[in-house]
């Protein structure tokens, strides 16, 4: 789906719910208002899971990826990953950027094995009770016929 496609208010309100389970900072519904109306958005959608990215010439940026506690480590997130990067491929993307937390191991894990490399890192972006992370900057070539990262 793009952003184009005049999202609904309850298709906001329900992504709002699904990444609140997801993540303990979780976005507010009028954030995936807002995103969901521009026309660079793409969204992929699971029963327990969806991933929201961005496309910008020849470059897409994963915004958020949230899968539900209860179905994690079952390959959906991966799945959603790769059919979001095939997606957005087929329109021309040859880079695929994200920002993750450097203290979340389970989601480091997942985009080194979907084929992300770190390029750069953001000190202090993501506010933890104990203190600032750093989000690693990751990438991924589309182009590549492997896709692995550049």
């Amino acid at each position: 789906m793009t952003g184009a496609d005049n999202p609904t208010p309850e298709l906001a309100a329900a992504l709002a719910a699904m990444h609140a389970r997801a993540f303990n900072d979780p976005w507010p519904v009028s954030a995936f208002v807002a995103l969901l109306s521009l026309p660079e958005a793409r969204l992929e959608v699971a029963a327990d899971g969806f991933i929201l990215t961005r496309l910008a010439a020849d470059e897409a940026e994963i915004l958020t990826l949230a899968v539900c506690p209860a179905a994690r480590r079952r390959g959906l997130g991966r799945r959603l990953v790769e059919t979001a990067a095939a997606a957005l491929a087929a329109e021309g993307a040859t880079r695929l950027f994200l920002e993750v937390a450097e203290d979340n191991a389970a989601a480091r894990a997942l985009y080194a094995g979907a084929g992300f490399a770190s390029v750069g890192r953001r000190p202090g972006y993501y506010g933890r009770p104990a203190g600032a992370v750093d989000a690693l900057v990751l990438a991924r070539d589309l182009a590549a016929p492997d896709g692995m990262a550049i």
